[in-house]
């Protein structure tokens, strides 16, 4: 029997939900990385988690991941054709987060870690005005 959703919304979810699967998306939009770089970019996340959370994105075809034929083994992952299709909607989520942050908080470097992703030294106030 083939799955029925509610509303289209929650397909999206299905595949994308939950508290790890944007932010790995979102780090992998900006360039294949390894494993051990997104546990280090991300601390939060305990090893099975990640490796869990990636597995499923595979299995769903969001990313890409790519085993090179050499010792030690070397893996990384990529977003996949499909999986680029996000970045729009990733990019909007980042953006409305933004301006989440700064309206409750006052600023995005009160409480964003500060790396590669958060821009922390671009001005607050052109996020609330885009």
């Amino acid at each position: 029997m083939k799955k029925k959703y509610n509303i289209s919304v929650e397909a999206t979810l299905e595949v994308i939900g939950g508290k790890w699967k944007c932010v790995i998306l979102c780090h992998l939009m900006h360039g294949k990385k390894r494993t051990s770089d997104l546990k280090r970019i991300m601390p939060g996340i305990t090893q099975k988690m990640l490796t869990q959370q990636l597995r499923e994105l595979e299995k769903d075809g969001i990313v890409n991941r790519i085993v090179y034929n050499q010792v030690p083994p070397k893996v990384e992952y990529q977003l996949s054709e499909y999986g680029d299709s996000l970045r729009l909607i990733l990019n909007s989520l980042c953006t409305w987060g933004d301006n989440h942050i700064i309206k409750e908080y006052g600023s995005k470097s009160a409480v964003l870690e500060d790396n590669s992703l958060n821009n922390l030294a671009e001005e607050d106030a052109a996020v609330i005005q885009s």
